[in-house]
């Protein structure tokens, strides 16, 4: 395909997604306050509503560039590392060949080639033949034969410049490795993306506790409200965590004391699920809420309806004080197991630290936001963990 012109659009890192435009599509300004902190993001270069590139910005200044011919199938990869020239250096190539549209699907290649290329120009080129292919092989597809070559070249030939924010006309040559033509000069259009309302936002969480018939996506459902026994502070600061993971948890400055702690129930026909918990210090409503942050998280770096929040690996969670310790080998006999019949569980205070009260997540793994409930003159009224089995203002 010749070229002149490259639409631009940003999003997410595309991972295993094989699709034609971004699963998760973020604006240019996001992706560009991404790029000044390191963190992130990706750009999709296509030219007639084709996709021809799509380049991951990593973490360490690294990038990977995936390749699509045009068929738009993704058939390359190339990872690239920062070299003591200050440019970059394409250390890893790996190009596909496939039978057809079906095995391209499926990821199931006939033949693929890997170069990798050491910082003195040291190449070595692997390639790896499928074989034929039967049943057993079609849903275990490996190298059935491997050939190596090992040779110097200029390292300069698999140098390109490092590109600021936007200037994406420097992965153009890589265009060609898939057949596509380059004009003397690119013009690049960015694609408009709705900013949106823009990170998740609270609403409706007081609703969450509100005992009472409401509507899902699955259909009709009762709010229940469950008492879950009362939680110790005594630091001064409240911790939201797996409580199988409690190295790196989400943390509040609170009053110390002991507070209720709530359960909101959603049953549905399908059976009941913890759909959000809460700690409650103050018996005053919030009148704003706000995203418990660590001090590096920046909500400018979120796209739409994007959150910071807990992260769960054991499908619970947890709130206790900060300076609560577990011991992992009794985790099993006295949380997970009586998790499996209720839906929360204390573990009880011991002679030097307070208690811990653990829940199911209503989902089971993953991240969820946590909401600090603030009255107006700012005190810490309530912290809520949301588990977004539904949302209270109606919406999905």
């Amino acid at each position: 395909m010749f070229f002149d012109s490259l639409d631009v659009s940003y999003g997410e890192m595309w991972g295993p997604h094989r699709g034609m435009t971004h699963p998760d599509p973020m604006s240019r300004a996001v992706a560009a306050r991404r790029h000044a902190v390191g963190m992130d993001y990706a750009v999709l270069l296509s030219a007639r509503e084709r996709p021809l590139a799509l380049v991951e910005y990593w973490p360490r200044r690294m990038w990977r560039v995936y390749l699509f011919d045009d068929r738009s199938w993704r058939m390359q990869v190339i990872d690239l590392e920062p070299h003591s020239t200050g440019m970059l250096l394409a250390a890893r190539n790996i190009r596909w060949k496939f039978s057809d549209e079906q095995e391209h699907s499926s990821g199931n290649w006939d033949v693929q080639q890997t170069t990798t290329v050491s910082a003195d120009g040291q190449v070595e080129v692997s390639s790896a033949f499928a074989g034929p292919r039967g049943a057993l092989h079609a849903l275990a597809a490996g190298p059935s034969g491997v050939r190596v070559r090992r040779f110097p070249a200029p390292v300069e030939d698999f140098l390109c410049p490092v590109p600021e924010f936007g200037d994406w006309q420097v992965f153009a040559p890589f265009l060609a490795q898939q057949g596509h033509e380059p004009a003397r000069t690119v013009v690049l259009s960015d694609v408009s993306v709705d900013e949106g309302s823009g990170p998740l936002r609270a609403t409706g969480i007081e609703q969450l506790f509100t005992p009472g018939a409401c509507g899902t996506p699955d259909g009709p459902a009762v709010v229940d409200s469950v008492d879950a026994g009362l939680l110790r502070i005594t630091s001064g600061q409240l911790a939201v965590s797996d409580p199988g993971w409690i190295k790196d948890p989400r943390t509040v400055a609170v009053p110390p004391g002991e507070f209720p702690v709530t359960l909101s129930l959603l049953r549905t026909a399908h059976g009941a699920g913890v759909a959000a918990a809460r700690v409650m210090f103050l018996d005053i409503p919030p009148r704003e809420w706000e995203m418990a942050l660590r001090p590096d998280e920046d909500l400018g770096l979120l796209g739409e309806g994007q959150f910071y929040g807990v992260g769960v690996d054991t499908g619970t969670a947890a709130f206790m004080d900060a300076t609560r310790t577990v011991i992992e080998d009794q985790l099993d006999e006295d949380l997970f197991m009586p998790l499996d019949s209720q839906f929360s569980v204390e573990l009880p205070s011991t002679e030097l630290e307070p208690n811990l009260i653990a829940f199911r997540a209503g989902r089971g793994d993953g991240s969820y936001p946590v909401w600090i409930g603030r009255t107006d003159d700012g005190r810490v009224g309530c912290v809520v963990v949301d588990f977004r089995l539904h949302c209270a203002d109606g919406g999905e």
